[in-house]
């Protein structure tokens, strides 16, 4: 039987840690978001991202959310990233990363200086970053790859709020905070031949998707399309 860790209400509604023998649950508006038991899609995300940047020197990456940390970890375990930014918009998981159980994951991950804790509303921030190009000396952080992490998948979504991550405006804010070739990386627990087309709608190319192999049942995928240069 799980264990509850912690509880709390917090401005997007509530969210739980749980351990369940050796590993550990993050629930939130009672739905299960993701464990400590495996973390091989969330490697992947960071992986395939990467790969489609090529040969591009010290990229700079968005990861939303922080999770279990197991993306940020992977990241800041591979030299090749320049800048690290990940964004989280509950407290409480910034609390379990730095003074809770999660540190054994992240710790090493939040002691690297390329790395820079975003703490704010994903969509939110997204949506800060101006249609078209800054004038006048107004500047924004652009990236070479955004990795998302924080629903179940364009159809799952934790809040409400969330779905417009994955509208057209959404994907054509995310589209604004990536460079030129930038590539954008998003995380399901199940593929989504709808969600394929809404990126090739809001002009991303090079749209597909990667699979992480189960033994059974829907495998998880991580959604990929490509800003043109």
């Amino acid at each position: 039987m799980p264990v509850t860790l912690d509880r709390r209400e917090g401005p997007y509604g509530e969210v739980v840690l749980r351990r369940r023998g050796d590993h550990f649950e993050i629930i939130a508006n009672g739905t299960f978001l993701m464990d400590t038991s495996d973390g091989r899609s969330e490697r992947l995300l960071m992986d395939v991202a990467l790969r489609e940047l090529g040969d591009r020197t010290s990229p700079s990456v968005l990861i939303g959310g922080l999770g279990v940390g197991f993306s940020l970890a992977h990241a800041a375990a591979e030299p090749a990233w320049g800048r690290i930014a990940v964004v989280e918009r509950e407290q409480a998981v910034v609390d379990w990363h730095r003074d809770g159980p999660l540190g054994a994951i992240s710790g090493a991950a939040f002691a690297d200086p390329r790395t820079v804790l975003l703490h704010t509303d994903l969509v939110a921030y997204l949506r800060s970053a101006p249609a078209a190009e800054p004038r006048g000396g107004e500047t924004y952080d652009t990236y070479d790859a955004l990795c998302l992490d924080i629903d179940n998948g364009p159809g799952w979504t934790v809040t409400e709020d969330n779905d417009s991550l994955y509208a057209p405006a959404g994907l054509a804010a995310c589209a604004a905070r990536l460079r030129p070739g930038g590539v954008l990386a998003v995380w399901s627990a199940q593929p989504s031949a709808i969600f394929e087309e809404s990126l090739r709608n809001a002009g991303f190319s090079g749209v597909r998707t990667e699979e992480v192999p189960v033994a059974r049942g829907v495998p998880d995928v991580v959604h990929l399309g490509v800003r043109p240069a």
